[in-house]
């Protein structure tokens, strides 16, 4: 069995270890660990690599940028 938890390193408590000896009692585990980089997942997919590529444009251009009043929020 596999799973995946993505969470931060502020999240790791009791609690998490818990449900780790829960979900995998009385079995041998792995535990990898590595930053996550979201860069690279949000470019992974062509859909979001052409929306951002096209939204930095933008930002560079200064075209296509809405604008927003923060005491009309």
């Amino acid at each position: 069995m596999q799973t995946i938890y993505r969470l931060n390193v502020n999240e790791l408590d009791e609690n998490f270890l818990e449900g780790l000896k829960s979900t995998f009692k009385d079995q041998d585990i792995e535990i990898v660990v590595y930053a996550v980089d979201e860069t690279a997942y949000l470019m992974a997919s062509e859909a979001n690599r052409t929306r951002l590529l096209r939204a930095v444009k933008n930002v560079r251009e200064r075209s296509n940028l809405v604008e927003v009043n923060g005491s009309e929020l």
